[in-house]
């Protein structure tokens, strides 16, 4: 399994996220910076890959507070990748760590 560390306090808006993410993967260049074209290069990145990848955002109470629902939405967004891997009869390869 890969875990992938990404420091919550870095997050101080959803365009940190999405530079964060960018870098991190190697997004392309018509990323979107969008929940939707996240999922779409996270989902490229994952079928890709035989491995299963944890994100490990730590502690999140803060980012909670400075973006309300933010870890909400990154975890609709998560299941929802888990979903469209089992849909297609892949198995999912997508795991969260967030304490929040």
């Amino acid at each position: 399994m890969k875990v992938v560390k990404i420091n919550s306090e870095d997050i101080n808006s959803w365009g940190d996220f999405h530079d964060i993410f960018e870098k991190l993967f190697d997004f392309p260049d018509y990323y979107g910076r969008n929940m939707d074209a996240w999922i779409d290069c996270m989902d490229d990145i994952l079928g890709a890959s035989d491995e299963m990848l944890l994100l490990d955002f730590g502690e999140c109470y803060d980012l909670k507070k400075r973006i309300p629902g933010i870890t909400n939405r990154i975890l609709d967004c998560c299941a929802f990748l888990n979903f469209r891997f089992l849909d297609s009869k892949r198995d999912p390869k997508l795991m969260v760590s967030m304490y929040a």
